[in-house]
C-alpha cells in the first residue's frame, strides 16, 4: 500500500496549488491513500472552510486531519461533521468533531488517528480543560489494520517518545504543527515510520506560511509578537511538505519526502 501524507496546508493559494497537482501526484506515485492536515487552509490561515474540505475530499484527499486551529471559525467547526475530517482524538467528550477513522483501502483496513500534545493545544479556547494525554487516548482508540498517526505537536521529544512506544503497532507517526520540515526520516525497528515534522504545504517567504510584518511590529512595540494579531498567509511560491510511505502488513518498508 502506498500512502501520501501532506503536512499543514497553509492558506488559499496552497489549497488551490494542491488541488491542481493532487491527481498527478496520485497517478505518478500510484498512491492508494492520501491524508492531508488542513487546519490552516482557510484564506486567513485559521481553520478551514467547508468548500475547501469538500474540494480536497472530492479531488484526491481521502482523509483530512487537524489540530489546534480546527475550531477557529464556525465554518471550520461545521466541517468537522464530515466523517472524513478529523481533529485531535485526545479530548474529553463535548468537543466538536472526532479524532479517528477506520476505512477500507484496496480491500485492506486502515485506521487514521489524529493526536495532539498539550503545548499545541494550550491556547485553544474550545478545548480548555478538555485535553487528555495522547498515549491514553491511543490505548483506548479502536484500531484495525494499518494505523497512521498524525501527531500534532510542538515537542520533538514527545513525538519521538510516542513513536517508540507504539513501534510495531502503528505503521507511521507523522509530526505536524511546526510547519518546518525536519530532515531525518526514520523507520524504527518494529516497522513504524517517524518524521518529527512533515513540514507545511504552503507559501514560502514568511513565517510558517504567514506574513511577518505584524508579528515583527508586535514584538518591537510590546515584546509580544502576537499582540497586534495574526497576519494572513503570505503570497509566494508554494513549497510541498509531504512524505510517501510504502506499507505492507501494517509496517512501513520505505519512506521518502515528496517535494
Amino acid at each position: 500500500m502506498i500512502i501520501l501524507f501532506f503536512g499543514d496546508i497553509v492558506g488559499e493559494e496552497a489549497t488551490e496549488y494542491l488541488l491542481k497537482r493532487l491527481q498527478q501526484l496520485r497517478d505518478h506515485h500510484r498512491v492508494d491513500l492520501v491524508i492531508a492536515n488542513a487546519e490552516n487552509c482557510a484564506p486567513n490561515g485559521l481553520g478551514m472552510t467547508a468548500w475547501q474540505a469538500e474540494a480536497l475530499l472530492a479531488n484526491g484527499v481521502d482523509v483530512i486531519t487537524g489540530g489546534n486551529h480546527s475550531w477557529d471559525s464556525p465554518e471550520s467547526v461545521r466541517a468537522l461533521d464530515n466523517p472524513f475530517v478529523l481533529r485531535p482524538l485526545n479530548l474529553a467528550p463535548g468537543v466538536p468533531g472526532h479524532g479517528s477513522l477506520i476505512l477500507e483501502v484496496e480491500d485492506e483496513l486502515v485506521t487514521v488517528v489524529n493526536l495532539a500534545d498539550a503545548c499545541s493545544m494550550k491556547s485553544v479556547r474550545a478545548v480548555q480543560g478538555k485535553w487528555t494525554p495522547a498515549y491514553a487516548a491511543w490505548e483506548a482508540a479502536e484500531r484495525a489494520g494499518t494505523v497512521i498517526v498524525d501527531y500534532h505537536g510542538d515537542h520533538v521529544l514527545e513525538k519521538q517518545i510516542f513513536a517508540r512506544a507504539v513501534d510495531g503497532e502503528a505503521a507511521a507517526v507523522l509530526g505536524t504543527h511546526t510547519h518546518e520540515a525536519t530532515l531525518p526520516l526514520h523507520v524504527l525497528p518494529g516497522g513504524t515510520a517517524l518524521v518529527t515534522d512533515v513540514g507545511m504545504t504552503g507559501p514560502t517567504g514568511g513565517v510558517q506560511g504567514f506574513g511577518y510584518d505584524i508579528f515583527v511590529a508586535g514584538l518591537r512595540s510590546t515584546g509580544n509578537p502576537f499582540e497586534l494579531g495574526i497576519p494572513r498567509p503570505i503570497s509566494g511560491p508554494i513549497e510541498l511538505g509531504a512524505v510517501l510511505l510504502e506499507v505492507d502488513g501494517g509496517k512501513t518498508l520505505n519512506m521518502q519526502r515528496i517535494s
